[in-house]
């Protein structure tokens, strides 16, 4: 099960902050607009074993007659709609403000697990001062600082208290294939699934932020049978460019969950967005197949190698994990449609694919002895042993004598020897070194 959790709030009470430290890692997504400037933020935390998805809602709209009304509303709106659970920031040196009591009457009527999280309680002072936010009236207050990490601990405590126990990916009962069908607004998302299943089929949202279930189609034409899991179907508006776009990469990080392969969708004539490239990072590192569709590649003016061109530049972007099959598709005039489903299954097979151990020794210890591995410190280090991981994404053990002196060149080196001798195009690998 996918759980989502959104963090809303004023500016400058310390979101990104939070969100950075709940990753381990220093994150910002940029979407430059005309008349925007917004840090948009989504990833994946794990805590004691469990993991969910957690977005930063952070962001005016400048010279907006209502900021307030018109920008932080909607956000907060979408990102109840969608989430699991929120957390309210406040921000303890400032006390509580207008603006939060604002954003705290709109979560009033919420019937999801709600937290209010005072931030920037770094000494006994601050503490004192923060008990001012239990006039607010949330039963789930935690005290904590973002910057230190006192307190975050008991935060993680009890929202991962409320993400149900689920078995093993691996050990769970193979299923149909499931394909996610994600990308921005309006290029050609619904028209695909409607192509492919051979009616109309689209899911219309009257306004920015309404619930919609993901529609999940059965195929089951040409011997070929899977699920196809469609984020389409969100009807643009007017002044809410913004919004939807928020929207939509919401639902697509929830179906990205459920999906073994997602099939990302382009417009030829706009290339890969600074968002599409967050939502392909975030799927390599869910370890889910990837297959990139530049649709409307009818429209797009061509000379000698223009594919081939393109496809350079648009991998050139992807790197370091390049190994993506791309296919030029027009939804409209349904070039090559059929194809993507042919390539989708070629990749979920490829991300089952377990390699039989003296198969993938006899390769790789090869290459090893082709190219050693650097010495560090005047230390020789020597891999002795490869085997592939019981896992749902394709993981490969490396038992060698300083299994931390390895660096990042010669594990690219050796991910591109599996690639190059094993099919894993579209897969994520993962590789780890241990003490033999």
């Amino acid at each position: 099960m996918s759980f989502t959790v959104a963090i809303v709030g004023r500016p400058n009470v310390g979101k990104s902050t939070f969100f950075n430290r709940m990753l381990e890692e220093r994150k910002a997504i940029v979407d430059n607009t005309s008349g925007v400037t917004r840090d948009r933020q989504y990833g994946e935390a794990e805590w004691n074993g469990k993991k969910f998805n957690l977005i930063d809602t952070g962001g005016f709209v400048a010279g907006s007659d209502d900021i307030f009304e018109k920008e932080i509303r909607r956000q907060v709106s979408i990102a109840v709609n969608e989430a699991n659970a929120i957390i309210f920031m406040c921000d303890a040196e400032s006390g509580i403000t207008a603006m939060d009591e604002a954003v705290s009457e709109m979560l009033r009527d919420v019937k999801k697990p709600l937290f209010l999280v005072v931030n920037k309680v770094d000494n006994s002072e601050r503490m004192l001062d923060a008990t001012e936010f239990y006039s607010m009236g949330f039963e789930h207050i935690h005290f904590l600082s973002s910057i230190s990490g006192s307190g975050t601990g008991e935060l993680l405590d009890d929202l991962t208290a409320l993400i149900p126990d689920t078995p093993d990916e691996a050990a769970e009962k193979q299923e149909l294939p499931r394909f996610a069908i994600i990308g921005q607004p309006n290029v050609g998302k619904s028209s695909l699934l409607n192509a492919l299943i051979g009616e109309d089929r689209t899911i219309v949202s009257e306004i920015a932020g309404t619930t919609r279930d993901t529609i999940h189609t059965h195929y089951n034409l040409f011997q070929k049978e899977f699920i196809l899991i469609d984020t389409a179907g969100i009807r643009r508006k007017k002044k809410v460019e913004e919004d939807l776009e928020f929207y939509a990469v919401i639902r697509a990080i929830k179906a990205m969950d459920e999906a073994d392969v997602c099939l990302l969708l382009l417009d030829a004539a706009k290339g890969i967005t600074a968002q599409d490239l967050s939502i392909f990072s975030l799927a390599a590192r869910k370890g889910k197949g990837i297959v990139l569709l530049v649709n409307k590649w009818d429209l797009a003016e061509k000379e000698t190698n223009t594919a081939r061109d393109y496809e350079k530049t648009l991998k050139n972007r992807l790197a370091p994990f390049s190994d993506v099959p791309v296919l030029f598709i027009s939804v409209k005039d349904k070039v090559r449609i059929f194809k993507v489903i042919e390539t989708a299954l070629q990749v979920y097979d490829s991300r089952r694919r377990k390699i039989p151990t003296s198969a993938l020794n006899d390769v790789m210890l090869k290459a090893v002895e082709s190219y050693h591995p650097p010495v560090v410190r005047g230390n020789t280090i020597k891999i002795k042993y490869v085997t592939q991981l019981p896992t749902v994404v394709p993981s490969f053990a490396f038992f060698c004598n300083y299994p931390d002196d390895i660096k990042q060149p010669y594990k690219n080196y050796l991910e591109n020897q599996l690639r190059s001798n094993f099919d894993f195009k579209g897969v994520p690998l993962r590789l780890f070194f241990r003490k033999k």
